[in-house]
């Protein structure tokens, strides 16, 4: 075991601070665009113990993940687990974090809203867009609820 030295209460990975407490898959899963099983995924190729604390992960290891985010696929992960692949623009599979996956997911909304697609119109309305059901959820404005009368 690592002494209380190494041991870091807060870590920054890829632009989140992540406590120190947390296993590595779950507090890697705080990264936005990583989950869970894409977590496991890294600590599986990368040779990092699942049941570490992030902690206790020195340098170089942090450095290690964040180089195969860069480039998942160089490590091996499937491309199925991707969260763009064929990218609209470039064609390419990617893997977006942080403030970039924001970024894209933003500009892909706006660009559906121009082209006037089914989803952009649902966007722009501010209405549902995955099919879901609109009759009684997603009321948005002053509710107004059923008065009950003198019996």
């Amino acid at each position: 075991m690592l002494s209380e030295q190494q041991y870091r209460y807060i870590v920054r990975i890829l632009g989140t601070d992540i406590p120190g407490d947390l296993k590595v898959p779950y507090g890697l899963a705080l990264v936005k665009g990583i989950g869970v099983n894409l977590a496991y995924a890294l600590c599986r190729l990368l040779g990092i113990d699942p049941n570490k604390r992030i902690g206790f992960l020195t340098d170089a290891e942090i450095e290690k993940i964040e180089k195969a985010m860069a480039n998942p696929l160089a490590i091996g992960i499937p491309v199925w687990m991707l969260n763009r692949r064929k990218d609209y623009e470039t064609g390419k599979d990617l893997h977006l974090v942080g403030a970039d996956l924001i970024y894209y997911v933003k500009r892909d909304i706006e660009r559906e809203k121009r082209i006037r697609s089914w989803r952009g119109i649902r966007h722009a309305l501010g209405l549902k867009v995955r099919g879901q059901r609109t009759a009684t959820t997603g009321r948005i404005g002053m509710t107004i609820g059923v008065r009950k009368g003198k019996k």
